[in-house]
């Protein structure tokens, strides 16, 4: 936002892209559970698979494995931290706007 018409602007400007960099670092974690999952996934397959355990049965016992459930938490966890870090972040651009509009 170019120029800013007071510091409190400027300042709920400036934590608004605070908080949108903080969520975006934690949908890059999000991101990173969820690809080990996957990866735990396949790699539980093909073990399952050279042991002539079928695919069905091999994706029951990655679910209820442990790494599963952990990089599904962790997934799930960072996506909560990231919508409240977006949340926080649209509220503070809205400050900022609403500032402008009001002249400081």
């Amino acid at each position: 936002m170019p120029g800013f018409n007071s510091e409190e602007e400027r300042a709920a400007w400036t934590l608004a892209e605070s908080l949108a960099e903080q969520a975006r670092a934690m949908m890059r974690q999000a991101e990173n559970a969820l690809e080990t999952w996957k990866t735990g996934k396949e790699m539980n397959r093909l073990r399952c698979e050279r042991r002539g355990i079928s695919a069905s049965d091999a994706e029951i016992r990655w679910s209820g494995s442990a790494p599963a459930k952990n990089a599904l938490t962790d997934n799930s966890f960072h996506v909560g931290l990231a919508t409240m870090y977006f949340s926080a972040a649209t509220a503070n651009y809205s400050r900022a706007l609403y500032l402008r509009g009001e002249g400081g």
